[in-house]
């Protein structure tokens, strides 16, 4: 069984800065990617930024140059800094984990930006 949890969301005035985590524990796999989504209301899913094994990174374009993934020095950790956050920032963050026996998600985090 593979859990994440994720943490570090809450409510931020816009221009602000949030930095999200992500650990995962339990009998993981051999790890080909963590990813970080978001769910705004009535919107779907989407792909915020991931981080490859190797430590390649890609970013949404609307998050370009202000958020930042990276690894965690303990294993299986991932982090997500958001800077210069704007109210259409505004969802549910997840993490998820890809690995060789599929993709696990974390329970989400929530991530309010007022103006």
């Amino acid at each position: 069984q593979v859990q994440l949890v994720e943490s570090g969301g809450g409510l931020v005035q816009a221009g602000g800065s949030l930095r999200l985590s992500c650990a995962a524990s339990g009998s993981i796999p051999s790890i080909n990617a963590m990813r970080w989504y978001r769910q705004a209301p009535g919107k779907q899913r989407e792909l915020v930024a991931g981080i490859g094994s190797g430590g390649t990174t890609n970013y949404a374009d609307s998050v370009k140059g202000r958020f930042t993934i990276s690894k965690g020095n303990a294993k299986n950790t991932v982090y997500l800094q958001m800077n210069s956050l704007k109210p259409e920032d505004t969802a549910v963050y997840y993490c998820s984990l890809i690995t060789t026996r599929g993709s696990y998600w974390g329970q989400g985090t929530q991530v309010t930006v007022s103006s």
